[in-house]
């Protein structure tokens, strides 16, 4: 036991901990979340997550540890603390290049929102599913529960490192869908846009943007399913997510 505590309780070096200081900044800005709320979803008192943050104390391996399953992201970027991954785990270039076991904290069952394309007030609800295919060394989503079967869709989940947002893509016979989402929030909660097209009577389509929202199913106590109208119970919390999408600009929508 005094063994593994002594691991846990090992320093990182300085350098190490400016690294993770500034990803940890970086996803609190981009997650809108406070320090307050972050110290005590790692339960770390807020003292020593702003000394660790302000670089007045090292980062100890335990802290780094909490604050990695707080977020849900890895800290740890330095070579000296993280083994390179098999090669056949990690996610090809296209995609982002990610490894598998630094995307974990995105494999979920999710609840869909969008507004409802053709009910005004309506809201659209399904499942997905998002999960690491190894097959294809990438995570993918699968659509599931949806009112209009037909337009289920399968496809690839894109993480770079660079924007920040996740993408879960389809192409299928030159046609392009694109959903791009926020990182989770602490309650794993995505927002975004989503782009594809609208299918109107007989063979018209049009091009068509939205709001959508990625909540855990398990945040739902008794989720509904399919349109979503005025009446029903979920309704207002439905709402409320979509509207944050737009309220605290995960998302923009121009007018012209």
């Amino acid at each position: 036991m005094q063994t593994q505590d002594k691991v846990t309780d090992r320093q990182l070096s300085d350098e190490q901990s400016r690294e993770i200081a500034e990803t940890i900044r970086e996803e609190l800005a981009r997650r809108r979340i406070s320090r307050q709320a972050l110290a005590e979803q790692a339960k770390l008192s807020l003292s020593t997550l702003e000394k660790v943050l302000g670089g007045r104390r090292p980062f100890t391996l335990a802290t780094t540890v909490r604050l990695e399953q707080a977020l849900g992201v890895s800290l740890r970027k330095s070579a000296a603390l993280v083994t390179p991954p098999a090669a056949n785990d990690v996610a090809p270039d296209s995609l982002g290049s990610y490894a598998h076991r630094a995307v974990t904290w995105l494999e979920d069952v999710y609840i869909t929102l969008r507004p409802s394309f053709g009910a005004k007030d309506a809201i659209f609800a399904y499942r997905t599913e998002i999960v690491w295919e190894p097959k294809v060394s990438s995570l993918v989503f699968r659509e599931g529960e949806r009112t209009d079967a037909a337009y289920e869709h399968t496809g690839e989940v894109a993480v770079p490192h660079q924007s920040g947002f996740i993408y879960l893509v389809i192409i299928k016979h030159g046609q392009h869908r694109v959903i791009t989402v926020s990182r989770p929030t602490v309650a794993g909660e995505m927002y975004g846009i989503i782009s594809t097209l609208r299918a109107g009577p007989g063979s018209q389509l049009t091009p068509i943007a939205a709001p959508i929202a990625y909540v855990p199913l398990r945040n739902v106590a008794k989720p509904s399913l399919g349109r979503v109208g005025p009446d029903d119970a979920n309704h207002a919390l439905y709402g409320k997510h979509l509207r944050r999408t737009v309220e605290e600009s995960f998302a923009l929508f121009l007018s012209v």
